[in-house]
């Protein structure tokens, strides 16, 4: 009985099973606690280890996960995060982005259950993001680095087994997408023109966060052509506007843009500050209303917008998003023309969250960060 379920025990169950990794794997695998991929067996000395990088009490809920509304004990999520090959200092990231999503306005309840294919996307800001080795360059949002993959992981795996959005049970998504697995990078803070996403949100420059959207997987905006401001925008505006996604079918969507940082430049070069990316976007990503079908028409828009499109027949513009506020806009990624729409399941609100680490573990850069950002502006 050297490998078992030692969470369990703390809450009053017990399970064995075999000292093999295989034997271990086909008992989680059987009893659905996995997201098809093997684990790493949460023995109760790695589970200790991920606990060490949080100050809570380990048995009191910091969440209940819908839709079983499972409550997320620091035990719980550490079980989930040594199971995702988390290192334990990656943890605090985990529980943010957890407590951020259990907020009311995310919805997730919402994400879990509905048949659309979104899932959380988590971005990281601030130092800690270096201090972890997040990637926010290269490849950002797919594969190779551990930390984004982990902890994106460890966060799906929490969904599962403890939100219970098991595969057509909790989880009803038609086919799903591979973002289902992990959905996490860094801002490039380091290559943006711009403000980064915490800031623009109120949190200070040097605060570390994540924030939660309730997204689709990326949409290419490949535009290796423009050489100007406007024309990217242009092409960007045109990838976001759809029939087809959720977001054109609600009253206040958040959809995400991701702006490389070659693309970056080239707007922020022509003037553009980030208010006026969203600006343009908003009043450029349109569609007649011709364009959907007439039952979508009449069911959709004559429903929640009858004032608006009261003449079907006409060629009143449909825009994507209803404020140029509501727009995310963040810089990720590595060289190359290519820029990203995402947009998301509609009735969602993004939520941006401060990590808090434990013991008064900073991550390293943080003093290092200030004196910097102090240095700046003498």
């Amino acid at each position: 009985m050297n490998d078992i379920l030692s969470y369990i025990d703390k809450v009053g169950a017990s399970i064995e099973v075999e000292n093999d990794y295989v034997a271990i794997n086909d008992l989680y695998h059987h009893r659905g606690w996995t997201d098809g991929l093997p684990i790493i067996p949460p023995t109760e000395k790695l589970v200790e280890e991920m606990l060490s990088y949080c100050d809570r009490p380990w048995d009191s809920p910091i969440a209940k996960i819908a839709p079983r509304y499972g409550e997320a004990t620091p035990i719980r999520l550490a079980t989930n995060a040594v199971m995702a090959g988390c290192r334990p200092e990656y943890f605090p990231v985990v529980v943010a982005a957890i407590e951020a999503l259990c907020e009311e306005p995310f919805n997730l309840y919402g994400l879990q259950a509905t048949t659309h294919l979104v899932s959380p996307l988590i971005i990281v800001n601030g130092p800690i993001a270096k201090e972890l080795g997040i990637n926010s360059g290269y490849n950002a949002l797919g594969s190779g680095c551990r930390s984004n993959a982990t902890i994106g992981r460890a966060v799906r795996l929490s969904l599962v087994n403890i939100g219970g959005a098991q595969s057509g049970a909790g989880d009803m998504a038609t086919f799903g997408s591979p973002a289902k697995y992990s959905y996490l990078a860094a801002e490039n803070e380091a290559d943006s023109p711009w403000e980064p996403l915490h800031v623009e949100r109120g949190y200070a420059q040097w605060a570390s966060t994540v924030t939660v959207i309730g997204a689709e997987c990326p949409h290419n905006v490949n535009d290796h052509q423009s050489i100007t401001g406007v024309g990217i925008l242009k092409m960007i505006a045109g990838t976001m506007a759809t029939t087809g996604n959720n977001d054109v079918y609600n009253i206040e969507p958040h959809p995400a843009i991701v702006i490389g940082p070659e693309h970056a430049k080239t707007i922020a070069a022509d003037g553009f500050s980030k208010a006026d990316v969203k600006r343009y976007i908003f009043e450029n990503a349109v569609l007649p209303l011709q364009r959907f079908s007439q039952e979508n028409i009449e069911r959709r828009f004559l429903v929640t917008c009858k004032d608006r499109y009261g003449d079907a027949n006409s060629s009143v513009p449909v825009p994507m998003v209803q404020r140029a506020e509501d727009l995310l806009v963040v810089v990720i990624g590595g060289p190359g023309k290519h820029s990203a729409v995402i947009p998301t399941f509609g009735v969602t609100v993004p939520i941006t969250r401060e990590i808090q680490l434990a013991n008064g573990k900073r991550a390293s850069s943080v003093e290092e960060f200030k004196i910097a950002c102090s240095d700046s502006l003498n």
